[in-house]
């Protein structure tokens, strides 16, 4: 599972400010009605942004200068609010596609939830954060580099320790944060443990049927 691996992940940034930024703001509730995800990124922080434009101002979103970034940068308990899967999903299909996200600190579920469309969140304290951001806006086009392995995001030449628990760390290394891909990969092993169940063997043979 190569391809799947998160090792090093890079791209230039996209500079979020502002604390308790929660599901609700990342993708409106009336959006939370479709079953499939394709074209929700066109949506992602789509009433903030309304705001903003109604008031002469730019959301990042809506910012060119960042409509290649990859990797967002934000500040405390970002994807706070209710669970919804929908919220990374339009991260993860907004623009380029957010590929990694930097902040000080992130709510379980959306860290979960990210996890598992291989969207690592990693914590930085809150001097790196401010750091990061003040470099972005002041260089649109300043790469951000993130390093799992060393537990590091370098940009602009100076480099930060990163937070990111040991298990989610080695799925993403390993290649083995996708859950679905790890079943259907061990599909023959399941049900070959189904057949040698007694009371599950014959559900496991109609199974593979």
């Amino acid at each position: 599972m190569d391809d799947a691996k998160r090792i090093v992940i890079e791209g230039t940034g996209i500079p979020l400010r502002g604390n308790d930024i929660d599901t609700d703001r990342i993708v409106p509730a009336r959006y939370l009605k479709s079953v499939v995800f394709e074209g929700l990124g066109a949506h992602a922080f789509e009433d903030d942004r309304a705001q903003l434009r109604a008031a002469d101002k730019l959301h990042p979103f809506d910012d060119p200068r960042f409509a290649s970034g990859q990797v967002l940068l934000v500040n405390q308990n970002f994807g706070c609010g209710s669970s919804r899967e929908h919220a990374p999903q339009a991260l993860l299909r907004y623009g380029k596609g957010i590929r990694a996200i930097v902040g000080e600190s992130f709510a379980d579920i959306f860290r979960g939830n990210c996890v598992a469309l291989g969207i690592p969140c990693v914590t930085v304290d809150a001097a790196a954060a401010e750091r990061l951001i003040a470099a972005v806006e002041q260089d649109p086009a300043l790469v951000v580099r993130l390093d799992l392995q060393t537990r590091t995001v370098l940009a602009g030449g100076r480099d930060a320790p990163v937070g990111i628990d040991d298990g989610t760390r080695a799925q993403f290394i390993d290649g083995r944060w996708d859950a679905v891909a790890e079943l259907l990969g061990a599909r023959d092993a399941i049900f070959a443990k189904a057949r040698s169940i007694p009371y599950f063997s014959a559900y496991g043979a109609h199974a593979e049927r």
